[in-house]
């Protein structure tokens, strides 16, 4: 169709409306630019994801290389939440391009976007006989309320190319139904800034020089790109279910763009293939998509899953050797296991191979400005690495724990890093996975975690004699000497001296002072530094690093289990372990900090489960008397709510219950019980914000489990089963449709505004990484029947 300036276009169309009425219908209006910017403004998308994906690729010397014989690396993830794609990321693993793809039904006499309410389930598209999944594909069926149409969507990657290959089935019995598919670019990891255009060959939005393209394997009939919310068309089609005007480009105004395109009629089983791909210029994002749409939708899809002769997800799964005796130890016969392996390696950067992120989400995004650039938690954070390279371990992953292990020497502060003013070997608080500082805390099982992966890997033979020495001097030994001495933390805004084995911030990064749970990492990290040390034949410091751990060690219960707790309850003798304490005296009545909208309590009114640790590593007995004794308070439900951490889950198929625990009591990181709202909507101090229940503390309690049958050798069969039955099975329970563990699920207190159900993943973060880490681990443990992040050079080491 020719092109008009605005003002002839539209002359013309009054001159039509004019002469014809009914003609002026059935034509549309193509006028230049857009008008309406920049837009509405900017959000990230709902972080419930349902399903993630990316391509598997192999390693070339603990690389990733687009030299390999496989051919290029693709470096897309996509998200799904709700039905619909969601940030979909190229590049780095948090550059998010878009925020949402949608498809747009209308009929005669109604227009329905999946983002209005529909009937949503989601599947996966390969999977084995046993309905293990065998690779991240993803079949979501999305149905009209009124049984008007169905929308099927197939959703993949191309792994020899940046495209993300979307197959859409249309079925409906009505006449004179289109379909439309609808784009909200985020180029470059915001919603604001983006131009974009319609070409002969598809859609472009572009940032600089970021490129992504819509292209379709039959033309679109109708295509136009606006201002979201302003001169998007869909205010349009809703309106009067047809696009009377449309648009060629935004004009030299950025700002957050849409792209609509019209794909054509639909009946039964009508199919449209559509490529979403990127590039660093026009030419080559279309060119992208062009390549994935000529391969054809069985090629792209066989080559993702790894049939045939390409190597895909199929081939990642046959390679975890202890994949089939873990099955054994599951209650879903394998199939929360199979999806979370596959998770956890999807969450890896393919650029800084190793670099291991803490969710493909942005927490509570729909209500988060994406005005900036945003990494949400679609990044590095060393404590849940730690978490998720132990997991890799157990699931016979090694090449990828190694080069993990191997990638954390970019996080450590060092005289190099940026800005550092201070004293070097504590590792950073959370980054960017090209290692761009972002958070800048000190906390110190951070900085004791790398030591303690080093020396599992070594046990294990993934690392050897030598590679462990060379890493004793140039990494491993700065990280001790920094829980032995402490020192200047110095970076951005942190000027802060730090003794230990009192931490800046403990392990929810909200609190200063003595803390069971890092206390029993640093007191693990230091007895294995130890053990390291003497290995690489440094004598001197392995004894300094001994000493030192023992001397945390024998600390422990006079600085941090109180004997004088205030507890109200029947169940509390007020001994327990403290969540944190600022002062070495766990009896004072000091008061913690206001965090998260939550005013600061007496110390000793708060629990958390980090006590449980000193279990896991080695540093106390599974039955110390300090750590028996705080388990009533631990477990006690009839606390007053605020305080209660455990909450009591029945299954859904009446088969019993199993516990899930907050992480703390006064918890405040998430939705606001009085209003609803979610996490910091109203600014992050909010009042009335309410943490919920976080699923891997369920795996926690059940490695505890595993301890305590040791301890009095009663983990026979029976046990086994038991712990299976409940923990195992109580965190499968936790899981989604598409098989996704949460950050946080629903735990029935306060205003459900959102609709959740008791026991379903909220708006947080989800998958979120530590909890199928734990969730593998528990699966190990049981499976070999003793703990499997346990250090037994630590428990011989305190003896």
């Amino acid at each position: 169709m020719k092109k008009f300036n605005i003002i002839t276009a539209s002359l013309l169309a009054l001159g039509l409306t004019a002469c014809n009425s009914e003609q002026s219908v059935n034509t549309t209006v193509e006028q230049v630019s857009a008008p309406g910017a920049p837009g509405v403004e900017p959000f990230w998308a709902y972080s419930g994801k349902t399903g993630i994906g990316t391509s598997y690729e192999q390693y070339q010397e603990g690389h990733y290389s687009d030299a390999a014989a496989t051919g290029k690396v693709s470096k897309v993830w996509f998200s799904i939440a709700k039905g619909m794609i969601t940030e979909t990321m190229f590049g780095l693993i948090h550059q998010a391009q878009i925020k949402d793809m949608q498809f747009v039904v209308v009929g005669k006499d109604f227009t329905v976007t999946e983002n209005d309410d529909l009937d949503v389930s989601i599947d996966y598209l390969y999977k084995d006989d046993a309905g293990r999944p065998l690779s991240l594909a993803y079949k979501v069926v999305s149905k009209d309320k009124q049984g008007r149409f169905t929308i099927e969507k197939h959703i993949f990657t191309d792994p020899n190319g940046q495209t993300l290959f979307v197959r859409s089935v249309f079925n409906t019995d009505l006449e004179g139904v289109k379909a439309y598919v609808n784009v909200n670019p985020y180029i470059d990891n915001n919603g604001l800034d983006d131009f974009a255009k319609v070409t002969d060959k598809g859609l472009v939005a572009w940032q600089d020089d970021n490129f992504l393209s819509l292209q379709a394997a039959q033309p679109f009939k109708q295509a136009s790109v606006g201002f979201t919310g302003v001169s998007d068309g869909l205010k349009e089609l809703k309106a009067s279910q047809s696009l009377s005007t449309t648009y060629q480009n935004t004009g030299d105004k950025s700002g957050n763009v849409s792209l609509l395109a019209e794909l054509g009629e639909v009946s039964k089983n009508t199919t449209f293939d559509l490529a979403l791909s990127f590039g660093n210029s026009e030419a080559a994002s279309l060119k992208e998509g062009q390549a994935s749409l000529n391969q054809g939708y069985q090629k792209v899809l066989a080559a993702y899953n790894g049939e045939g002769d390409a190597i895909g997800w199929q081939d990642y799964l046959a390679s975890l050797e202890p994949l089939s005796t873990l099955t054994k130890s599951t209650a879903d016969n394998g199939k929360l296991l199979y999806t979370s392996a596959m998770v956890l390696k999807a969450q890896e950067d393919k650029t800084h191979a190793g670099a291991l992120i803490a969710s493909l989400s942005n927490p509570w995004g729909e209500t988060v400005s994406a005005k900036t650039g945003s990494t949400g938690y679609k990044a590095v954070w060393v404590r849940d690495f730690y978490q998720v390279a132990m997991a890799f371990m157990a699931m016979g992953d090694t090449r990828t724990a190694k080069t993990a292990f191997e990638y954390l020497e970019k996080v450590q502060v060092t005289a190099n890093t940026p800005g550092n003013g201070g004293d070097t070997g504590w590792f950073l608080q959370k980054t960017h996975v090209d290692g761009e500082l972002e958070w800048v805390g000190v906390q110190l099982d951070q900085t004791a975690m790398p030591i303690m992966l080093a020396w599992k890997l070594h046990q294990a033979g993934v690392l050897s004699d030598q590679e462990l020495t060379d890493w004793y001097g140039k990494m491993l030994k700065p990280a001790a000497d920094f829980l032995v001495d402490g020192g200047l933390a110095k970076i951005l805004w942190n000027d802060t001296q730090i003794t230990p084995p009192a931490t800046q911030q403990e392990r929810w990064e909200e609190q200063n002072g003595f803390s069971p749970s890092t206390t029993a990492a640093v007191v693990a990290g230091l007895v294995t530094a130890a053990d390291i040390a003497k290995k690489a034949g440094d004598t001197k410091n392995a004894e300094r690093y001994l000493a030192t751990a023992k001397t945390y060690n024998s600390e422990i219960e006079s600085t941090m289990f109180t004997t004088q707790g205030n507890l109200k309850s029947e169940n509390s003798d007020g001994e327990y372990f403290i969540r944190i304490g600022q002062d070495k005296d766990p009896n004072s009545s000091t008061t913690l900090n206001a965090n998260n909208g939550r005013e600061g309590f007496d110390k000793k009114q708060i629990l958390d489960g980090g006590f449980l640790e000193l279990v896991r590593y080695g540093v106390r007995d599974a039955l110390a008397p300090s750590i028996v004794k705080t388990l009533p308070e631990y477990d006690d439900e009839t606390l007053v709510d605020n305080l209660q951490v455990r909450y009591t889950f029945n299954f859904a198929d009446g088969s019993g219950s199993f516990p899930g625990y907050r992480r703390y009591g006064n918890d405040g990181y998430g939705e606001d019980q009085m209003t609803g709202n979610n996490y910091a909507e109203g600014g992050n101090n909010t009042p009335g914000q309410r943490g919920r229940v976080w699923p891997f503390f369920t795996g926690e309690r059940g490695h505890y489990e595993i301890a305590a049958a040791n301890a009095t050798n009663s983990l026979d069969a029976m046990k086994q089963q038991a712990i299976k039955d409940t923990y195992v099975k109580g965190m499968e329970a936790f899981a989604n449709e598409g098989m996704m563990l949460p950050e946080q699920v629903w735990d029935g207190v306060g205003n459900n505004k959102a609709g959740y159900q008791l026991g379903e993943g909220t708006n947080s973060a989800t998958p979120l990484a530590w909890t199928h880490a734990e969730y593998i681990k528990l699966l190990r443990s049981v499976s070999d029947k003793h703990v499997w992040d346990h250090y037994p050079v630590v428990e011989d080491a305190l003896k």
